[in-house]
């Protein structure tokens, strides 16, 4: 949800991990030995370090409603044509969890409670892999892949910020080839539990990007989508591959981003489309800022005070992306929405916007965009051109609230639908009452 114009993200990509070892066994369960006990364990990308809690929640909230609906049955199955992308008949529904060194029995079944059928984990690669090329340390990621599945849910992984032995500033790999053999490794270890691969994240802006970007790096990301392509579809072709999700931003700057356009035309032209036949859905992160779902620049502008006035501030920009993608002739490929939401009153400089948001219109935002997505992005025979989407996020406002200094209004925290105390938010009520009528429509 990295927006870089006025409200780009602040937080850089830092761990928690020193932090957290203490803790291991009361929040999350033993991790499994590592394959090289020297290299570092997974961390997660959401805060700065400090002391951790000495314990954690091992109960389901109290807020949660005694008549909380069970858990629903297994998400559609995906059609597998071979020599095409890999689509959904109908929309399904996910979450964005933080689940390193943490509660997950608690956050994996407020995501069964509220209904959804995905989980989507970012995994840090610099510190799964290490200190040499070729050393693999899965640590906590096992329990995590383990926890997800024991939980009947299917898991999107999302992988971010290369080792330094492979790109001195952390962005993409220089060589294609050390992804490819990273994807290869993961496939081999843990099969279809991991449903489908993010490959990389928002790599548009400097920032996740080393630094500096521009639209020719759009064709190197390609030729690691291509190789990383390749090499799970010869494990598996029934595992999902996710062209990255760019940022929605309008901004051409090399120290910022590459507006999202320019970057999706220049994936979309790089050697004459060879993306075309390399990869599975496009991951697309709209926009929200203040603006409710239904409005868009410049036809139903929002009145909301700021971020109104590029088509990027709204969440109907997913549907500029998808006119990107059929005017560059990848419309037969589905798109997922891998992050959206909207922020609450919070104190990170840029995301001003959340403090017009208050938790009420946050369910109401995010339970109509569900509703709409839902309805109208669909191709005309009916079935739907969006085949998953994500709710960013389920439990980040715990893990800011463990960190020290706390800080449970840090821009990620206040999108989040769950307090500091794991009680739900508005919007879980609103998400959990909305899930089971629209898989009730699906006839599941």
């Amino acid at each position: 949800m990295k927006m870089p114009f006025a409200h780009m993200r602040t937080v850089a990509a830092t761990t928690i991990l020193a932090v957290l070892l203490p803790v291991l066994a009361a929040c999350g369960g033993t991790p499994q030995p590592a394959a090289n006990p020297t290299a570092s364990l997974p961390t997660a990308a959401v805060a700065t370090a400090g002391t951790a809690p000495t314990t954690a929640p091992t109960t389901a909230p109290s807020a949660a409603p005694t008549d909380a609906p069970a858990p629903t049955a297994a998400p559609n199955e995906p059609v597998v044509e071979p020599g095409k992308p890999i689509k959904f008949n109908d929309l399904n529904f996910g979450i964005v969890n933080h689940l390193y060194y943490t509660d997950r029995e608690r956050v994996l079944i407020l995501d069964q409670t509220a209904g959804f059928d995905w989980v989507r984990q970012q995994v840090v690669w610099k510190d799964v892999e290490g200190p040499n090329p070729g050393d693999y340390a899965w640590g906590e990621l096992d329990q995590i892949v383990n926890d997800v599945a024991a939980k009947n849910f299917k898991l999107l992984v999302n992988i971010v910020q290369s080792p330094t032995f492979y790109n001195e500033t952390n962005g993409l790999p220089q060589d294609p080839v050390s992804m490819g053999n990273l994807v290869e490794a993961m496939v081999k270890r843990y099969g279809k539990k991991i449903a489908a691969y993010e490959i990389w994240n928002e790599q548009n802006l400097a920032h996740e990007n080393g630094g500096q970007v521009t639209e020719a790096d759009a064709g190197h990301y390609v030729d690691i989508l291509v190789e990383s392509y390749n090499r799970i579809k010869a494990l598996d072709p029934s595992i999902i591959v996710l062209a990255g999700a760019p940022s929605s931003s309008g901004v051409n700057d090399p120290a910022i981003a590459v507006s999202d356009e320019n970057y999706y035309r220049a994936m979309y032209r790089y050697k004459d489309g060879i993306i075309k036949s390399h990869f599975d859905a496009q991951g697309v992160h709209p926009g929200g800022s203040a603006n409710p779902p239904r409005t868009m620049w410049p036809d139903n502008p929002s009145n909301a005070d700021g971020w109104t006035t590029d088509p990027t501030f709204y969440f109907r920009h997913v549907e500029n992306v998808r006119k990107f993608m059929v005017e560059e002739g990848v419309g037969d490929h589905q798109i997922w929405i891998t992050e959206f939401g909207w922020a609450t009153e919070n104190d990170t400089p840029g995301y001003e916007f959340g403090k017009q948001v208050s938790f009420d219109q946050q369910g109401e935002y995010i339970a109509d965009a569900i509703q709409m997505s839902y309805d109208k992005y669909r191709y005309d025979d009916g079935t739907p051109w969006l085949g998953n989407m994500f709710l960013w996020n389920m439990n980040f406002a715990v893990i800011w609230a463990q960190n020290n200094p706390p800080n449970p209004l840090n821009e990620q925290a206040s999108f989040g639908i769950l307090n500091p105390d794991y009680s739900p938010r508005a919007a879980f009520y609103r998400v959990q009452s909305l899930l089971p009528k629209l898989k009730k429509d699906q006839g599941r």
